[in-house]
């Protein structure tokens, strides 16, 4: 983020990975939408953005290019941006994403750290994309979850963002690839207060729990346990396939949000009124022990 002037800050972000569905427009519809999450996560609205492509031109016939584009700028439009370009190689392996640029007022970014004892945490996503995407390549998950994860994957975190204007948000940020335990982590890292998260309450995609006890885990999510696990107090109560889902890296997840308890309930209410019936509040901000997440 860059300060151009007392009324605008420059934001700048970008993404990209490999296919995590078959249908090329789908895929290139999350790829976009996990693109733009950071704008958002920061209280910026995207402006414009450039294509990041690598294309296995002598595996794939190029029609599947032009699905993943489209599904791309299809997203980009419906964030009120523009495609303004982009870059393209011939590479082994299919890979899509984008080069976003946003603005956002100086006053009213929204920053990682701020959260405040006492204040409620409040998740807009439910979780177990990395879980999810897993079983659906071993051809163990239905059709009813790929349709319910990408669904969720596709949609961006405007509307979430949006909600949270004119409250007092101390500190956001979207959980993605390092799951909402390590992005929790990230909130609370050498500050002095802690969270405490409320495993029961944690939004998850249905099914998901069953394919985790099956030992259906990515290899993000044994990275992510193990380098955030000393960060972590786990309550032995938590049922393992919880615990896993907890540390799950995840696409285009929600925006997770600290504010005092009146607003986060203020928030709910706005996020369930524009169709965001997933969101919860999921546990609070504590002063002891600071610097760790513990999960009830």
């Amino acid at each position: 983020m860059i300060r151009l002037s007392d009324e605008i800050a420059l934001v700048q972000t970008l993404d990209f990975f490999t296919p995590i569905v078959d249908d090329p427009y789908t895929f290139g519809q999350i790829a976009a939408a996990n693109a733009l999450s950071d704008v958002y996560a920061m209280g910026g609205r995207p402006l414009c953005a450039m294509n990041i492509v690598c294309f296995p031109s002598r595996k794939l016939d190029i029609s599947v290019l032009q699905a993943v584009l489209r599904g791309g700028l299809d997203v980009i439009h419906r964030a009120g941006a523009v495609l303004v370009g982009g870059h393209s190689i011939d590479d082994p392996e299919l890979k899509y994403g984008l080069s976003v640029s946003g603005v956002v007022h100086p006053e009213r970014v929204l920053d990682m750290r701020g959260a405040l004892p006492g204040d409620a945490l409040v998740l807009t996503k439910p979780l177990g994309t990395g879980i999810g995407g897993t079983a659906v390549k071993a051809g163990l998950a239905g059709e009813g979850l790929l349709a319910e994860m990408s669904a969720s994957m596709i949609a961006l975190n405007r509307e979430a963002a949006e909600a949270l204007e004119g409250l007092g948000v101390h500190a956001c940020t979207d959980v993605t690839g390092f799951g909402l335990l390590g992005h929790a982590c990230e909130l609370v890292e050498r500050s002095e207060v802690g969270m405490a998260i409320r495993a029961e309450r944690v939004p998850i995609f249905g099914g998901l729990e069953a394919l985790a006890a099956k030992g259906l885990l990515p290899g993000g999510l044994h990275r992510n346990r193990a380098f955030r696990a000393g960060m972590v107090d786990m309550d032995p109560a938590v049922p393992e396939p919880v615990q896993a889902i907890l540390y799950d890296p995840q696409t285009s997840g929600g925006l997770l949000a600290a504010l005092a308890p009146g607003e986060a309930e203020q928030l709910l209410e706005r996020l369930h009124s524009r169709g965001i019936a997933a969101a919860a509040i999921i546990g609070e901000v504590v002063d002891s022990p600071a610097g760790r997440v513990v999960v009830r």
